[in-house]
């Protein structure tokens, strides 16, 4: 069984690439085929947590794509190290500045002078203080600049393999995903990967050095004082990952109630026609009240507990400060400690604290980028359409446009064929209607025609060249498809005319709008042919939207022709005109119909029915009336 729900998109020698393709990278909804067809694999599940399935070999692979930046993230290194050294320097170097004060002002109330500040009384000490700090404030700007440079060309990269991946997979990916997961992954996932890179692992890298490094500084300064912040830390640090276990799982329900709430929405949006036909805008407006609820709800809760652990865990390091400060007094007054070494211990604790504070919280940050990640890994490492033949066999031109089709297998599923043994031929310059019941197979039969899928056994020619062994380029700029479904692109409607020839010159342009009955109402519009089409092209009707992917099909000029339903959204009047237009352009070429009304398609000159993705009668009109099968049934039904 197949379903017959196309996109409008007309392949053509300057287009060679798959419809499915084509609507990701210009953000429409894939439907070239619907996913429920029997024997298409099940749709992707969504995931329940953002939480790396391997972490070690994701890494190890984004490593191996950053092949050529690894010097960018080096230099980042080095300037966290040189940062994390002159950061931790400035403290210790405090004490001695202030003790060297300290001692200079006893002396000089000692003697009963007045104290300045000279060079040799401490304004050396303090310029070199101010060096320090102003190194540490450089590396720092270094690194940051450094690092955001190296995360987004990383992004750009990944960028780049997966618009290349998009056109290299199969109508089975698109089937077997939602257009929205795809455009996901393609944007908000690298987006993710690109802003955690450049705040949170250079967070978490210049906090470990910072903590290792002022930890290193409060046991040499300390040891009773550092043993006591380190209780306190651990405390802290135990605190803050149950909470961030916490938000981890609330994090993954928001995204969730997101993605319910933007359903409900693009459905009420798109549908609101229909809704407000049948009076149930308040029923869809229930429906968004309870998913944005939902939201709310969960939001409160993932704010709550993200923002609840600053405060708790700041709250415990000013208790430990207060511990710190009387044992400390007690130091200072036992002379084990001078007043710049206690100060320089609490500069210390605060910077430990608040990288410890955050550590977890920035875990949580690279665990859902390293799941992104893996998201995006997993397009890129979904199975690709069979490359295109070293050397490809080419078709004499002009084409004359035989089709023959010999003993073709298919099936969406391997274990379960759809077509066993299919036969037909297509003479140049026939007209070849394809009927049948929904889901009888008819698109299936084009779908392997223009070789959106691979066939599993036979094979399928023009003009006596297997398909298989040309190009899907050279193929498709044979064919000029018009579909039952509208799709134009964001842009003008002289672009939309001109999707398959973008070369075309105006005069072309009008020319093919005036045989497909557009140009009268082109030039209705506001800015003629330079009207901007946008939003699903809801500023024309849908007629008018078929009138334009005619007259898209008509200025390509190919040489076959496929036909789904092409005027079933225009009025009976145009419709006649249009169907004259088709006469004048079918003639001489070969045409596929795929047609519902038997009335239109009885002048074919070969009529195939097909039946579970099987042609069960074939001939022409007149022959299959007198056979009294199936056709005859069909046709018989709608005239009845």
């Amino acid at each position: 069984m197949t379903m017959e729900k196309h996109d409008t998109t007309h392949m053509s020698a300057e287009q060679p690439i798959s419809a499915a393709a084509n609507q990701v990278a210009e953000g429409a909804t894939s439907q070239m085929l619907e996913p429920a067809r029997p024997g298409a694999p099940d749709p992707e599940p969504e995931q329940e947590l953002e939480v790396p399935r391997d972490p070690k070999a994701t890494l190890r692979r984004l490593w191996s794509v950053s092949t050529g930046e690894h010097w960018r993230f080096a230099v980042v290194l080095v300037c966290i190290v040189c940062y994390t050294v002159s950061h931790i320097a400035a403290p210790a170097y405090s004490a001695h500045v202030i003790d060297l004060l300290w001692g200079n002002i006893q002396e000089a109330f000692a003697r009963g002078e007045s104290f300045s500040i000279g060079w040799d009384t401490g304004g050396r000490e303090l310029l070199i203080f101010v060096g320090i700090w102003t190194l540490a404030w450089a590396f720092y700007t270094i690194q940051n600049f450094t690092m955001a440079s190296f995360a987004e060309r990383l992004n750009l990269k990944l960028r780049r393999l997966i618009a290349e991946k998009l056109n290299r997979l199969p109508l089975k990916f698109y089937d077997a995903h939602k257009p929205g997961d795809v455009m996901s992954r393609a944007t908000n996932d690298l987006d993710k990967v690109s802003e955690v890179l450049q705040r949170g692992l250079l967070s978490m890298l210049i906090a470990v050095g910072s903590v290792i490094g002022a930890a290193i500084m409060m046991v040499r300064l300390n040891l009773v004082l550092a043993l006591v912040f380190f209780v306190f830390a651990a405390i802290s640090v135990v605190m803050t990952r149950l909470v961030a276990k916490k938000t981890l799982v609330l994090a993954a329900e928001q995204q969730r109630a997101v993605g319910i709430l933007t359903g409900h929405v693009e459905e009420a949006y798109s549908g609101r026609i229909v809704i407000k036909a049948f009076n149930q805008e308040q029923a869809s407006s229930h429906r968004i009240h309870e998913a944005t609820q939902r939201l709310a709800d969960t939001m409160r809760k993932t704010d709550f507990v993200t923002n609840v652990v600053a405060p708790m865990v700041r709250c415990l390091v000013r208790f430990a400060q207060v511990v710190l400060a009387l044992l400390g007094c007690g130091f200072l007054m036992q002379g084990q400690l001078t007043v710049g070494t206690l100060q320089a211990f609490f500069q210390y604790v605060n910077t430990a604290a608040e990288p410890l504070t955050q550590f977890s919280l920035t875990m949580n940050q690279l665990q859902s980028a390293l799941a992104a990640v893996e998201r995006v890994f997993g397009i890129l490492d979904e199975p690709e359409i069979d490359p295109d033949p070293a050397e490809p066999a080419q078709v004499v031109r002009p084409v004359r446009g035989r089709i023959a089709f010999e003993h073709v297998r298919f099936g969406y599923d391997p274990d379960r064929p759809l077509m066993k043994d299919v036969s037909f031929v297509a003479e140049p310059g026939q007209k070849v209607a394809i009927v049948g019941a929904t889901g009888a197979g008819k698109t299936t039969l084009i779908n392997l025609l223009m070789r959106f899928y691979e066939i599993d056994g036979g094979r399928i020619t023009l003009d006596g060249v297997d398909t298989h062994a040309m190009t899907r380029a050279d193929l498709r700029r044979n064919f000029g498809m018009v579909l039952q479904d509208a799709w134009l692109r964001e842009g003008t409607i002289a672009e939309n005319i001109a999707y398959g020839c973008p070369d075309a010159t105006k005069e072309e342009i009008v020319q093919a709008a005036k045989t497909a009955q557009v140009d009268f109402f082109v030039r209705t519009m506001p800015h003629g042919y330079e009207t901007e089409l946008a939003n699903d092209a809801e500023n024309i009707s849908q007629g008018q939207r078929q009138l334009l992917t005619i007259a898209r099909v008509l200025l390509a000029n190919p040489a076959i022709l496929i036909l789904d339903e092409a005027t079933s959204s225009v009025d009976t009047r145009t419709e006649k005109a249009i169907v004259t237009a088709m006469e004048r352009l079918t003639q001489g070429r070969t045409s596929f119909v795929i047609a519902h009304r038997l009335s239109t398609i009885v002048d074919s000159d070969l009529i195939l029915v097909m039946d579970h993705g099987t042609i069960i009668e074939q001939g022409t009109h007149e022959q299959l009336l007198a056979a009294g099968g199936v056709y005859a049934d069909l046709y018989n039904s709608q005239f009845a």
